[in-house]
């Protein structure tokens, strides 16, 4: 492996720009159910329950092959009761996601539809479970990339534990970047994803879960391999995956943990995402781009911004000039405007963002779209 081959900076929410000591953890080879391996394992999910600041005679962290969605599937079907009902709080595609799932599981639920500008508040959430008392789970993803915003996750739980309900959520995109703990804040299932902010690889997710409700999940599952459940117990008695595990991405991943400690950890990270946010919110709109959010509901992941007005602009196009240049965004996930996404994780700094605005304004300059403010005599985004 080059370590001087340039690569283009991954400006998404996951996959994502990796470090060289991440990518060269992969060059060895590991047999799937060697002990040296299953210490791997077991080291990786030891972490999770520490950083999650999840007591370990309470929570269990159960690793799943597959992209993060399988994660969620697997928790979904575990952790809802069969004869219950979920309330799904969505504002953006991976609420509605999880809707699909319960809907293709058989499992009975209802939404809050928040369109893609807005957070669930609270009070909404409590009047819902006041209306409805057949609800016994409820859904939230805490950091929607679909926009980019990031959902009152504290206060929704105190909501929906003072009601004595299961609040699962869908934090694949900020645990390990944004403080979370499960030791102040009651939340009962956590699932998240090995390729965000701890900055690994593509390969396999993880979810960390109450042990009573995960017990309680035995035989709930629709899927053979998506069994939550079994993956655990298995785990449990074998230090092995159930079936054969990404092997390359799981020992990538305990490498992006010991960075992770290494940048002073969750605030450590977050700090440095903040900062990569606030110099790229501050340079977009100084080229004249909007957010699609209010600066309240921002989260330091990834951010929306709306398309140029300009007929002369055109994302492929715009997309194609940035590649050229050495970076790769996201599409609009949106239905009702015309947007584009920009993420702030990964192996990135404000250095990257800057340079990134420049070639923004210069791909935009080369499409003739106007108008555009000139970067060129400021001293950069801070």
């Amino acid at each position: 492996m080059n370590k001087d081959v340039k690569e283009p900076y991954l400006l998404t929410p996951g996959p994502l720009t990796t470090s060289y000591a991440t990518k060269a953890a992969m060059l060895r080879d590991w047999g799937s159910w060697d002990d040296d391996f299953n210490q791997v394992t077991a080291d990786v999910r030891t972490q999770l329950l520490v950083m999650a600041q999840a007591a370990s005679n309470e929570y269990a962290c159960v690793p799943m092959q597959g992209s993060g969605t399988f994660a969620v599937e697997s928790a979904l079907a575990c952790a809802t009761d069969p004869d219950g009902k979920v309330l799904v709080l969505m504002n953006g595609a991976y609420g509605k996601r999880a809707a699909q799932l319960l809907q293709m599981m058989g499992r009975r639920y209802v939404t809050l539809d928040k369109g893609d500008y807005l957070p669930p508040q609270p009070n909404e959430v409590a009047a819902l479970l006041q209306q409805d008392p057949e609800i016994t789970a409820v859904f939230l993803v805490h950091c929607e990339t679909s926009s980019g915003i990031l959902n009152p996750l504290e206060a929704i739980a105190e909501v929906v534990h003072a009601r004595g309900k299961t609040l699962i959520v869908d934090a694949m995109s900020s645990f390990g970047g944004i403080p979370i703990s499960l030791s102040k804040t009651p939340i009962d299932v956590l699932v998240s994803s090995a390729n965000k902010c701890i900055e690994g690889v593509p390969g396999f997710g993880f979810v960390i879960i109450r042990r009573a409700l995960l017990e309680a999940g035995k035989g709930r599952t629709h899927s053979l391999s998506l069994d939550l459940h079994a993956q655990w117990a298995y785990m449990e008695h074998t230090g092995q995956w159930r079936f054969t595990p990404p092997t390359h991405a799981v020992v990538a991943f305990q490498a992006a943990l010991a960075q992770h400690r290494e940048e002073g950890g969750v605030p450590g990270r977050c700090a440095r995402y903040t900062r990569n946010r606030d110099a790229l919110v501050n340079g977009m709109r100084a080229l004249g781009f909007s957010t699609l959010l209010e600066d309240e509901w921002l989260s330091p992941i990834i951010t929306t911004f709306l398309s140029p007005a300009d007929p002369a602009f055109e994302f492929n196009a715009f997309y194609a000039a940035l590649k050229a240049r050495g970076f790769l965004i996201y599409p609009g996930k949106l239905t009702a405007v015309d947007s584009f996404r920009i993420g702030c994780i990964g192996q990135l700094d404000v250095s990257v963002i800057e340079t990134l605005l420049i070639a923004i304004q210069d791909a935009l300059a080369d499409m003739d779209v106007s108008p555009i403010a000139d970067l060129s005599s400021q001293s950069g985004s801070a």
